[in-house]
């Protein structure tokens, strides 16, 4: 046995580290923001108006980035330290939230109350206020994109190959959990006292999740992640170019990364009305909004615990399948549900399979994709995978607009679902002979002799 295998096996080396738990505190403490912020923000909208269209625009600003910055995201991640990138970003998403924590304040009066708001509700028409939220989201995706896309290709700096899918299996884990069972409800509360609380507090959270990640020392991390010398960059269009050559030649990565792309196409057409939804549809409080999104972080820390052991008994590929196929018959249950305790249960189910394939297909891209290219790798393939979410948000919002004109306000905020579910088929149909299990081991295979 050679001195890799036995530094590979021995038991120090077998446990997480100091540095992953560092980075796992962070996580854990920005994503409880996170979680209060998708209750503010689209709470804080639908005080402004009542127009699904406008509501749906707000999702589209947020995943706009996704289209116009992933790609040069990544030739910034691997041209700079990622640590650094993380907390910079984090301090950037922490003063953009208390300026707007802090506008909210001066503008609160105006507002009605968070339980003032259904169908019959009117709204303070604040478009000032609005375009501020609009302009927050936009620079706040863009520090989301260079965070997320930093932070994803540094896990494999504190993590060793054979942990990778047991480390990110318990990352999203304890984010989902914040995310969606800590953040909301914790929301819910805080709106109570004033619409501003929330934002205050998410901006505390990242800030927190800054210090967190500057706490990380490169002694405690398995890999280095100095940046290419100064003296090695090319221009960097000539290093994009040289990531997208590597994905698009690449036979899995390539249509996973296509597929990837319309199925959150598909959740975001779903997803962007959500707030409508739950007002005038499910009938939800502030309170009862925030605890329909526990379903899913129930179902997301099963799925993050479970997921490396359900792609071990079932494959890789049925894995996906299950994500797909099944994704599709929960969207349609839930675009003709009118309980909101019902829809709670299948956010659950929902969000097993969406944290399925992720495991599966991060910890794939962490283990083949080579080091000096993570960065670019990473963010041309989340170009096509996330790029696609402000088109399904368009599309919800337009879909909602015009269904109205011609059927019920009812029917019209259900529509979006069922469209997105029958379509969920359509890319299983596609999905089936191109991300098997056999292909996914075959570059695992060529990665470990590269």
């Amino acid at each position: 046995m050679d001195s890799a295998e036995s530094e590979e096996d021995s038991p120090v080396t077998s446990k997480l580290g100091v540095a992953y738990y560092k980075l796992f505190a962070a996580s854990t403490v920005s994503n409880i923001g996170d979680g209060i912020g998708t209750i503010a923000y689209p709470w804080l909208a639908s005080a402004v108006t009542r127009n699904g269209f406008l509501i749906a625009l707000v999702a589209v600003i947020q995943r706009l980035p996704w289209l116009f910055f992933s790609l040069p995201a990544g030739v910034i991640t691997d041209r700079n330290d990622r640590r650094v990138l993380m907390i910079g970003a984090n301090w950037v998403r922490a003063i953009l939230t208390l300026l707007v924590a802090i506008t909210v304040v001066a503008r609160q009066g105006d507002l009605l109350g968070p339980d003032e708001l259904d169908a019959a509700a009117t709204p303070s028409a604040d478009f000032l206020l609005y375009g501020l939220v609009l302009v927050a989201t936009l620079l706040l995706g863009m520090a989301e994109v260079l965070h997320d896309n930093a932070a994803q290709t540094f896990m494999p700096a504190v993590v060793r190959p054979a942990h990778l899918e047991r480390a990110n299996g318990r990352l999203w884990s304890a984010e989902m959990v914040a995310n969606t069972f800590v953040g909301p409800p914790l929301a819910a509360g805080l709106l109570v006292i004033a619409f501003a609380v929330p934002f205050f507090v998410d901006a505390m959270s990242f800030a927190v999740a800054a210090v967190l990640v500057t706490l990380i020392h490169p002694s405690t991390m398995v890999r280095s992640t100095a940046p290419t010398p100064v003296e090695d960059r090319r221009p960097w269009k000539e290093e994009l170019a040289e990531g997208f050559r590597w994905l698009w030649r690449h036979d899995l990565f390539r249509p996973m990364a296509v597929i990837l792309g319309l199925l959150n196409l598909l959740g975001t057409l779903a997803m962007a009305t959500l707030v409508l939804y739950g007002q005038e549809v499910l009938g939800t409080s502030p309170t009862e909004f925030a605890i329909l999104s526990t379903g899913g972080a129930i179902g997301g820390v099963v799925g993050g615990w479970s997921a490396s052991r359900v792609a071990e008994r079932i494959g890789s590929g049925p894995s996906l399948g299950v994500t797909l196929a099944g994704g599709g018959v929960i969207t349609i249950a839930i675009g003709l549900s009118s309980l909101w305790p019902i829809v709670w249960t299948l956010f659950a189910v929902f969000t097993f399979t969406a944290v399925l394939w992720n495991v599966i297909t991060v910890s794939l891209r962490q283990t083949v994709i080579p080091n000096e290219l993570l960065g670019r790798v990473n963010s041309v393939y989340r170009f096509f995978a996330w790029g696609m979410m402000p088109l399904g948000a368009l599309l919800a919002g337009a879909t909602v607009a015009i269904a109205e004109t011609i059927t019920t306000r009812e029917t019209a905020l259900r529509l979006p679902w069922i469209i997105s579910g029958l379509a969920h088929f359509v890319l299983f149909a596609f999905a089936r002979t191109r991300l098997t299990t056999e292909k996914m081991e075959r570059a695992r295979a060529d990665a470990t002799c590269r």
